[in-house]
């Protein structure tokens, strides 16, 4: 059974609009959820395609965007494929020179990935309906001469794992207050996933999953990429679960996601984002090398907590703001799912800091 159900969401969009200067995609869109519910197992593949207000490119459309996949555009590499950053024009959509008109990234499935034309399908059925300021914006996709391309919004500042844990000599660590918004808007973002009118699981939520704007907006992707969600009672009890250090304990056991398997994925974030420190790293001393093992101890200690937070925003925050937000990141990292929050109440408590 497919569980993160998708629905059909009516997108007041034009050819004009569709990519939007960045800073009006930011400032806030409207959203409209219908009420009825279309799981993708009962779609075809044309008929996700026709139902959404997404742009088809050809393949020479996408190659004169991207200058042929020159490397010098490649901006990221992941499992779905590498990325590369292209130039479109504002009112047609058509291919332009480098530097002009408006950038897309744009995602190209390679052959040896491990995800499949199904993700593909996946993401487009998603985003192709799903519109919301704290979502990357899908423009369009292409699917010509066996390849699976996805066009994506272009954000300036790249993922929040790239701008935490980046350290150039150039480099300027972000702000308290900055940080504060981004995990504002990663909460919105997954509050308007696990509506009553959407219903979806994220099941991937990571820093490298957000990317960032010039504005310090945040906005979730790649959450359509997530396979098929299995009922509870069909997953076989003897199968081993890996789990990495932003997965809930309860999907180790057993292989299962829920609402709040996201949400303890953004307690995880959350300690990132007040801490600097990546969620694994071995390069730490052994006891440090789980940050959520070796925080969550020091968290319910205002003596200890400064110990969590990130040196270079010392003095930036009262005691009182992070003791706060350690607050929500220890009930967000609860291994009981049921002692979690519902992630509205996590924006409800961080709109109020």
């Amino acid at each position: 059974m497919f569980m993160a159900c998708c629905f059909r969401v009516k997108v007041e969009t034009s050819k004009h609009n569709v990519v939007g200067r960045e800073e009006e995609v930011s400032s806030g869109l409207s959203y409209k959820a219908a009420s009825s519910f279309v799981p993708l197992t009962s779609r075809t593949e044309d008929e996700v395609l026709r139902s959404n207000n997404l742009t088809c490119f050809t393949i020479n459309e996408v190659r004169a965007a991207t200058r042929n996949f020159h490397p010098d555009s490649m901006i990221g590499k992941g499992g779905f494929g590498c990325v590369f950053k292209g130039w479109i024009d504002e009112h047609t959509l058509a291919p332009t020179k480098q530097g002009t008109g408006f950038a897309v990234s744009v995602k190209r499935l390679n052959d040896k990935s491990n995800q499949g034309h199904s993700e593909w399908l996946t993401e487009i059925n998603y985003l192709g309906q799903l519109h919301h300021p704290n979502l990357v914006k899908l423009i369009g996709y292409c699917i010509e001469d066996e390849c699976w391309i996805l066009v994506y919004e272009f954000l300036t500042k790249g993922s929040l794992d790239n701008l935490l844990f980046k350290r150039a000599s150039n480099f300027q660590p972000l702000t308290w207050k900055i940080r504060m918004k981004i995990a504002l808007d990663v909460a919105k973002g997954l509050a308007f996933l696990h509506s009553d009118e959407v219903n979806v699981i994220h099941g991937n939520l990571k820093t490298s999953k957000i990317l960032i704007d010039s504005n310090h907006n945040a906005k979730l992707y790649n959450f359509g990429l997530a396979k098929d969600i299995p009922e509870i009672d069909m997953i076989d009890p003897d199968m081993v679960y890996i789990q990495g250090p932003y997965d809930a304990p309860e999907y180790k056991l057993i292989g299962h996601l829920t609402k709040k398997s996201d949400v303890y994925g953004f307690g995880v974030v959350l300690l990132e984002i007040m801490s600097g420190k990546r969620a694994l790293d071995y390069n730490r001393p052994r006891w440090e090398n789980d940050l959520v093992v070796w925080a969550r101890p020091l968290l319910i200690n205002k003596e200890k907590i400064y110990q969590v937070m990130d040196s270079c925003i010392e003095g930036q925050y009262s005691p009182h703001e992070a003791m706060e937000v350690a607050r929500i990141a220890i009930q967000c990292l609860s291994c009981n799912s049921k002692n979690r929050p519902n992630i509205d109440d996590v924006v409800r408590s961080l709109e109020k800091l």
